[in-house]
């Protein structure tokens, strides 16, 4: 690896992890008294990516996630409550190998905190449109990505009566794919993947700018049409009550599969990103 390779290489793992280095300053919290740090809670996500590429230029981009939450009196258990039901679908355009962009709709299920408070609808429907830009790049034997994603979303709580409030979304996500096994990403690749990932909201609506960091490591396979991937994930950020933060512990489980439409079977390797 050159010289430039390797200060590449620090700066992705310096950004990867600075979110580590940020929640530990501000779970001390010993010197800002006004901010509040709610215990943490427990999730679980489990997530189905989908990749269809029909022309050299053009692919379906599919994501379905069912996700659950601890529940109300044991914030332990990761499962006791049904979370969210998420579905998002795009077109991709690459404009290059090392560029491309998808935009589409996004359907989410969001469920009641409490199921068996009667003022509260078992769940409500968030519609948005969403679009992004994703890079790639290459530090040596690390594959490098970077995403940014926009949302615009019409959100309402699970009051009800709730009105709907829109709100765009502001998000920005390093994540590196480092081969174990093999000298480069490619089949039968056994990896580690770190990410860290900021949220940011505008509208008339929002308090804080700042929604939320998510840390996340997983460990992944490839095996030619198919990428399995799983690990942590910490998040931190704040609620809707001022000078009060959350932060949660998720296991995410994923599977990806990449599938060419153009007659060609060979191991997509090139796709495995998500």
């Amino acid at each position: 690896m050159g010289f430039q390779s390797k200060i590449k290489l620090v700066l992705v793992l310096s950004m990867l992890f600075f979110g580590i280095g940020q929640s530990k300053a501000q779970n001390d919290g010993a010197s800002l008294p006004s901010k509040t740090n709610l215990p943490a809670t427990t999730e679980l996500w489990n997530g189905f990516y989908l990749k269809l590429r029909f022309s050299d230029r053009w692919w379906w981009y599919q994501e379905n996630h069912y996700r659950r939450r601890n529940s109300l009196d044991n914030r332990s258990d990761f499962v006791g409550r049904m979370s969210q039901f998420y579905n998002r679908f795009g077109m991709t355009y690459m404009f290059t190998d090392r560029f491309e962009v998808t935009f589409g709709p996004t359907l989410v299920w969001n469920y009641s905190p409490d199921p068996e408070n009667p003022e509260f609808v078992n769940s409500v429907m968030e519609p948005r449109f969403w679009h992004q830009w994703l890079f790639t790049d290459n530090v040596g034997r690390v594959k490098v990505l970077h995403q940014f994603r926009f949302e615009h979303r019409f959100k309402r709580d699970n009051d009800i009566g709730a009105e709907y409030k829109f709100t765009n979304r502001w998000r920005y996500k390093i994540t590196a794919y480092i081969p174990l096994n093999k000298p480069k990403m490619e089949n039968h690749t056994l990896f580690l993947a770190p990410s860290n990932e900021f949220f940011f909201e505008s509208g008339r609506h929002v308090q804080n700018i700042f929604e939320e960091n998510r840390v996340y490591t997983a460990i992944g396979y490839t095996h030619n049409q198919l990428m399995l991937f799983g690990g942590h994930m910490w998040t931190y950020g704040p609620t809707s009550t001022p000078g009060t933060y959350r932060n949660r512990h998720i296991i995410r489980l994923n599977v990806m599969y990449n599938f060419d439409l153009r007659g060609k079977r060979k191991p997509i390797t090139r796709d495995f990103q998500y």
